[in-house]
């Protein structure tokens, strides 16, 4: 009777908002459902020259298929969920959910894309755990109301769905309030924050007393650039204590400039270079036909999405075969290689309190003094959960099946709730996967952790998003087993296999209280490095 009654709930909701706004008890724009994610802008132009005049009947806007690759787009939803833990115990969340990016995010990568796969037809439904054997769905965007509300109810996931760029991108990110539907007594609103992050514009930085607050039927495009390459997490900054404890909280990360510079290439003059490099391509092709398109300079003289200080001169060798254009991947703008990576495993420590969460789904006070984690996650994970299914899969990330966890939720549906594997898997064969990036980042409101590896070398090379570097450009990089990471930080780390034997490794906390799953042992805070 219950999820009878909850799932009527689900279909009025976006209905029920209409009445009221039209009673004049809401205001109109309340019950919208909006995104945002144009094919060109000012900085960034189509791919034939335009701007995008976001008005659907201007037949002067450009086509899909000149989106500009350097606009990405995401859609997420704030609202209630629920994720299973390593013994078995299922835990309730306020917390993030994908509206887009689903079939990525189902991969365990990340779930931004470019305009023009955001904005391509919505063909599939809710990813639910039978599609894994198909890896079927899609990346666009939701944008029709009962399909967001169909998507965003209950789907919260632990951590939130995660954000990746490239330096000098811009980003729209859309958050839809769809409601706690198992606390339709609180009218929460949501916002995101991205901590630690350079963004020019407090409008846009999610803290509501100098921006903004979305509330339940209201979206909200959030507009970043991405000056500076760099590891960092976002999380909503509505009562942060309770709602980082509840699960709303993700990682971001910026890939820098130099991935896309060849040997030699000026990461100072790249701007332009990227600018046009599509242009000219569809020239040669001929699909303007015998008209060229021409742009002013856009380059780290004039344009302020440029990272500062001035990056040097690329002199890294590239390597063929290392991704899809034959290019080495890095951390940073380094010039000389030094945080080159073939693998990249993002690490979100974090931990939840049962019986907090407990309180926060029963309609009780919840005693802040009194928190105190017992489930200590990996990306929202505990051992042996945090491996995933290890199925060999070369068609996705370091070719295994991340195997994403699902919870039955209240209403009897399956979800995805924990998408994010920590498994790290070094192939030693062919030209090497040897160097993992781990991306690690702290997101607990209570405590520091430590994360440990045995047999296996750590090299430190980045902190807060910022590259270990003095001012006079001597990498001051270090080597250890052993790391501490404080609550709201971030670190960037190498594991290298290159001189270690193939076999299972681990990295795990050496704090022994945390290698539990609640009242059970063996578990907690803890995943392996398999060297093949």
């Amino acid at each position: 009777m219950a999820s009878n009654v909850r799932n009527r709930l689900i279909r009025v909701l976006p209905v029920l908002a209409g009445l009221l706004a039209l009673a004049g008890v809401l205001p109109a724009s309340a019950q919208s459902f909006r995104t945002q994610c144009p094919f060109g802008t000012a900085t960034h132009k189509s791919l034939d020259g335009k701007v995008d005049s976001m008005i659907p009947t201007d037949l002067s806007r450009p086509s899909i298929v000149n989106a500009n690759p350097q606009i990405k787009c995401q859609e997420i939803s704030g609202g209630d969920g629920y994720a299973t833990m390593a013994d078995g115990h299922q835990i309730y969340l306020f917390a993030f959910g994908p509206l887009s990016g689903l079939k990525n995010l189902q991969s365990g990568i990340e779930g931004t894309v470019t305009a023009a796969e955001f904005n391509a037809p919505y063909a599939h439904g809710p990813l639910l755990p039978a599609d894994l054997s198909t890896l079927s769905g899609t990346n666009a965007g939701a944008t029709e109301p009962s399909l967001i509300m169909n998507l965003g109810v209950l789907s919260g996931q632990t951590p939130a769905p995660s954000i990746a760029v490239d330096e000098d991108d811009e980003l729209y990110l859309t958050l839809t309030n769809v409601g706690m539907i198992m606390r339709p007594d609180l009218f929460e609103q949501h916002t995101v924050h991205w901590h630690g992050y350079p963004n020019a514009s407090s409008y846009f930085d999610g803290v509501p007393d100098a921006s903004v607050a979305i509330n339940i039927a209201g979206s909200f495009t959030y507009y970043y650039i991405a000056p500076d390459a760099g590891t960092y997490f976002w999380h909503c900054h509505i009562t942060p204590p309770e709602h980082l404890q509840m699960g709303m909280e993700g990682q971001l990360w910026v890939r820098p400039r130099q991935n896309r510079v060849p040997l030699g290439g000026s990461l100072w003059t790249a701007l332009d270079t990227f600018e046009t490099q599509g242009i000219a391509a569809a020239n040669a092709a001929g699909v303007y036909g015998t008209t060229t398109i021409a742009f002013p300079p856009e380059n780290c003289l004039y344009d302020a999405l440029c990272t500062t200080p001035i990056p040097p001169t690329n002199t890294v060798v590239q390597v063929a075969a290392k991704d899809g254009n034959g290019n080495m991947k890095y951390a940073y703008n380094d010039g000389d290689g030094s945080t080159a990576y073939d693998v990249e495993v993002p690490i979100q420590l974090m931990g939840f309190d049962p019986t907090f969460h407990f309180i926060g789904m029963t309609f009780n006070q919840e005693p802040f003094v009194d928190m105190k984690d017992k489930y200590y996650l990996l990306s929202g994970r505990g051992y042996p959960d945090t491996v995933g299914g290890g199925v060999v899969n070369t068609a996705l990330p370091q070719g295994i099946d991340p195997g994403p966890m699902a919870t039955e939720s209240s209403d009897g549906v399956s979800r995805y709730s924990q998408v994010i594997p920590t498994k790290i898997v070094l192939n030693k064969t062919g030209l090497g996967q040897t160097r993992a990036l781990l991306r690690v980042s702290n997101l607990s409101v209570t405590e520091f952790h430590y994360i440990a590896t045995a047999g296996i070398p750590m090299t430190v090379i980045a902190h807060a998003g910022r590259m270990l570097r003095d001012l006079a450009g001597n990498n001051e990089f270090y080597g250890t087993n052993s790391l501490e990471v404080g609550p709201g930080d971030n670190v960037d780390v190498i594991v290298d296999a290159s001189n270690v034997s193939p076999g299972t490794y681990f990295l795990y906390t050496p704090s022994l209280d945390r290698l539990s799953n609640d009242a059970e042992n063996f578990g907690g805070m803890m995943t392996e490095i398999q060297v093949n």
